[in-house]
């Protein structure tokens, strides 16, 4: 097969990016959860934060090969940047995003350097250290962030001067899943343009693809720094939706748990970090509260089945929806 020419190629990654027919419904599915399900919001605003911190590691996992343990890090950092906005200076909470991200992207940039170099074990190790680092300071400055009691009395205004945040929980619900919508969108066009191209090819050759002239070192800096916005803003949904904000969201079980659920959900497309915090979820709500003290047995179990059976095999009903999606 000829090799495409540069039209045909941005041809077909526009079309990549396009909507496909069941898209609008899946998503409107979403929105309408918290109005059809009241009960369920509180549950639905979780799930959306966890999805989008999902999408974030596949930035970086699934587009460009960069295993984290740490991803974390950038979650309770754009946690304790949006609760400590919303205290200290402002409580709109769409201007405390947005700062929660722009400061979480510069630490994304900044810690950038450790995945230029080193084997991926390297990298495992110093992702790691990065969060449990930003672990022991927000524990030691406790003046700041409350230390082991969480950062407390975090009180937010309106969503756009217009949504108050209620106790159903259905404001945040609507709220997180309009900032989920949002990212995804501007994610799916990022990973389906000729950036994203260079990213794959980096994946799955890093030394090929310097040979061709991709600039690796700058694709990793960026692809890094976009990854850590995109989770520090889950971490400030989720601190905003909770006015809380604990050593918890920069432990090491955030980092695996969201492994998990790309595990589960398939790593290399958005929609994968989607339908994966979605199962996961659900099964920790669920298995923890018929079993509290084994349901992790039955998620690991879940995974040795995916692994030694497939994923395609257990899911075949779904996989049209990999085809079709980004």
């Amino acid at each position: 097969m000829p090799p495409l020419s540069p039209r045909d190629a941005r041809a077909e990654l526009l079309q990549l990016s396009r909507w496909r027919a069941w898209e609008p419904l899946v998503w409107l599915l979403a929105f309408a959860a918290p109005w059809l399900l009241p009960s369920q919001a509180l549950m639905i605003n979780e799930i959306a934060i966890v999805a989008l911190f999902a999408v974030s590691l596949d930035l970086i996992l699934g587009y460009t090969g960069i295993v984290s343990l740490g991803h974390a890090a950038f979650f309770g950092f754009g946690a304790y940047a949006g609760a400590l906005f919303a205290k200290l200076v402002m409580p709109d909470p769409v201007v405390g995003l947005l700062v929660a991200m722009a400061l979480s992207a510069l630490l994304g940039a900044l810690c950038s350097v450790t995945i230029l170099r080193g084997t991926d074990l390297t990298r495992l190790m110093v992702t790691l250290g990065i969060a449990l680092i930003l672990l022991e300071l927000a524990n030691k400055l406790d003046w700041l962030t409350g230390g082991a009691d969480g950062l407390q009395g975090v009180i937010l205004g309106p969503v756009l001067g217009r949504f108050e945040f209620d106790l159903s929980g259905r404001t945040a619900a609507w709220y997180s899943l309009s900032v989920l919508l949002l990212l995804f969108l501007v994610l799916r066009r990022l990973v389906n343009s000729p950036f994203g191209a260079t990213l794959k090819a980096i994946r799955d050759n890093r030394l090929r693809a310097m040979a061709i002239g991709i600039p690796v070192r700058s694709r990793l800096v960026v692809i890094y720094t976009v990854a850590a916005a995109v989770a520090g803003a889950a971490g400030a949904l989720l601190a905003q939706t909770t006015g809380f904000a604990s050593l918890d969201v920069l432990a090491f079980d955030r980092s695996a748990d969201v492994l998990l659920m790309l595990v589960i959900g398939g790593v290399g497309w958005l929609y994968g970090g989607i339908a994966g915090a979605i199962v996961f979820k659900l099964l920790q709500d669920n298995l923890s509260s018929i079993t509290p003290q084994y349901w992790m047995f039955w998620i690991g179990l879940i995974l040795v089945l995916l692994v030694r059976v497939g994923r395609e095999r257990l899911l075949r009903p779904w996989t049209w929806w990999r085809r079709s999606g980004s």
